[in-house]
């Protein structure tokens, strides 16, 4: 049997290389704060659909945007319209879980993660139920512009009652968010992609997008979720009902 061969590293580097520390900025801080606050206090329940966007696809080709300025239109505006009519039909959802009560809101405001230079902001869409998705892409692209430059103020940060999460962008097919505390649930969206599926008993390439629900499951059980989600589907892939 042959001797084993013994050798002695002379590899005096740290075995993890050279270590940088860097300080969070306020709000690395807070959002790390939150989201470790999220985790642990809150039972959350996440569900997920898959939804069929042709017929969105078209109605975003059919849209035309008004004289001196067009808003840059998304699938995400689409979402963020059909989550504020189906908030509106189920208020549960359009609420919260606070101090062993519920509280439920008239004003259906959706925040908008989007990322910024110290990780994200969520600048608010108010009434977001009652406005027509042309106004929501141009608020979300002005509020976008303003997380990215810094200058959201206060107000446009706060008194969101649902939250919007799209990782479409990175081509990302599954996320599920992290509730925003107190808020009852938030929605997450990701890539809409060609796929096969079948219809009619043929395989078809058709355009779809994975919603993922997260929800306080103290305020929000699993049917509650699922009839949610039934009615986002529903409203997305009849996409007319969101332009009246």
């Amino acid at each position: 049997m042959p001797e084993l061969e013994h050798t002695t590293s002379t590899d005096a580097r740290p075995p993890k290389g050279e270590t940088s520390v860097e300080e969070l900025t306020r709000a690395q801080t807070q959002h790390a704060r939150r989201v470790a606050e999220s985790r642990a206090t809150v039972p959350d329940l996440s569900a997920t659909i898959t939804v069929d966007m042709e017929a969105a696809a078209e109605l975003l080709a059919s849209l035309t945007p008004s004289e001196g300025g067009a808003p840059s239109l998304g699938f995400e505006d689409l979402v963020v319209k059909a989550a504020a009519l189906a908030l509106r039909e189920a208020p549960r959802a359009n609420g919260a879980y606070r101090d062993g009560r519920f509280e439920r809101y008239t004003r259906v405001n959706v925040g908008i993660v989007t990322t910024t230079a110290d990780g994200a902001a969520t600048p608010v869409l108010f009434d977001a139920d009652t406005r027509s998705v042309l106004e929501l892409a141009a608020a979300r692209v002005r509020l976008a512009g303003r997380a990215r430059d810094g200058s959201l103020t206060h107000p446009e940060q706060n008194g969101g009652t649902f939250t919007l999460t799209s990782l479409a962008e990175f081509g990302v097919r599954h996320v599920a968010s992290l509730l925003h505390q107190p808020q009852a649930a938030a929605l997450a969206m990701g890539a809409v992609e060609s796929r096969a599926v079948v219809r009619e008993g043929a395989v078809v390439a058709r355009r779809v997008v994975e919603l993922t629900l997260s929800c306080d499951h103290r305020i929000l059980h699993a049917a509650d979720a699922g009839r949610l989600l039934r009615r986002l589907r529903e409203l997305l892939e009849q996409p007319t009902l969101l332009t009246r």
